[in-house]
């Protein structure tokens, strides 16, 4: 993401998008009545026959629908203004697509901080390299992708080399060319893990084969070739170290220092009111609040931007990742304090 131009008075931020995780941190800030610009297609009979003619079209926001499948934002409203003018009819229904690519203008009666911070983070992130990752043992390799929205799980690759088939050793050859196939093929850096010596024996078959390739990754250890073993390797610290701070792993050390501290009756709370009092109390350190809550929840968004304003730091949590889903277990707001408040 890109932020082009920010005109305060006038509530309107340019941006231009780049990603798909673009598009999910543009829908997380986006809110019924919002009013967006962009270019678009219509609809347009004449006479028998109908006819998509390029517009630029303003609607203001009645649904927005976010689709990881389609790669795009859609956002149905009314359309308050648009050119060519014959080509647009005012007052009627129009979906505007938004796609990596696309140049557009969000207007709102009022920007909060904390959306103004995201979109800035945002930009921020778009310049740091993505991440893959692979857990492995002697039989399988999990793939996942690193995106600030959550971890993106990608293919299995399966050995099929049994140590009493005498071609064994071929085919565990042919399981380490599968895997270095797929480095190969994306350019990204990678994390590459898992127990036992099997991440040692493809480094070495890398060392012979494809040298190249080891620039780009890191070699770690996790305790099992499973999607626990990728949350492993963020509540180890490894991913940062790996690309520096990444979302996701802030996110799932904030939420389990909060697990941490509640448990030991700590410097924690949660809940509304709780987590209201702590704030008016300017006690907040650090406010956890889930992304969808965020949105709909008038109340909450009232006591984030009150938060912000006293100088907690707001950690907008994603309800895809694991840190998330421990979140929404907990109501979907909670605060790590700067001290113990009683009752």
């Amino acid at each position: 993401m890109k932020i082009l131009r920010i005109d305060e008075q006038e509530g309107r931020i340019k941006l231009l998008i780049n990603s798909l995780e673009d598009l999910w941190h543009l829908e997380r800030v986006l809110a019924i009545g919002d009013k967006l610009e962009g270019d678009s297609l219509r609809t347009v009979k004449f006479e028998k026959e109908q006819e998509k003619k390029h517009v630029r079209i303003m609607v203001e926001a009645e649904r927005i629908e976010f689709s990881k499948s389609e790669n795009r934002l859609r956002v149905l409203g009314t359309i308050l203004s648009g050119s060519p003018e014959e080509f647009v009819q005012k007052g009627r229904h129009h979906t505007l697509e938004i796609e990596k690519g696309m140049k557009i203008i969000v207007q709102k009666n009022e920007w909060k901080n904390y959306e103004i911070r995201r979109l800035r983070e945002a930009e921020k992130e778009a310049k740091k390299p993505q991440l893959r990752i692979i857990v492995l043992d002697e039989e399988k390799a999990l793939t996942a992708l690193v995106k600030g929205y959550g971890i993106e799980y990608g293919p299995e690759f399966y050995s099929e080399a049994s140590k009493r088939d005498e071609k064994h050793q071929q085919k565990v050859e042919q399981y380490y060319q599968t895997i270095a196939e797929y480095v190969e093929k994306h350019p990204e850096r990678f994390i590459v893990a898992g127990p036992g010596f099997t991440k040692e024996n493809l480094k070495k078959f890398l060392e012979r084969k494809k040298p190249e390739l080891l620039v780009r990754i890191r070699w770690e250890t996790c305790s099992y070739a499973e999607r626990s073993g990728v949350n492993e390797l963020f509540k180890g610290g490894i991913v940062e170290k790996a690309v520096g701070e990444q979302r996701l792993e802030k996110e799932q050390r904030a939420v389990e220092e909060f697990i941490a501290e509640v448990h030991k009756n700590g410097k924690a709370t949660y809940g509304m009111q709780q987590v209201k009092n702590a704030v008016g109390a300017r006690a907040v350190k650090i406010l956890l609040v889930l992304d969808e809550l965020l949105r709909s929840n008038k109340e909450i968004q009232g006591i984030t931007e009150q938060a912000g304003n006293a100088g907690a730091e707001i950690l907008i949590v994603s309800g895809e990742s694991d840190a998330g889903g421990k979140l929404q277990g907990l109501g979907g707001l909670a605060a790590l304090l700067h001290y113990k408040l009683e009752g």
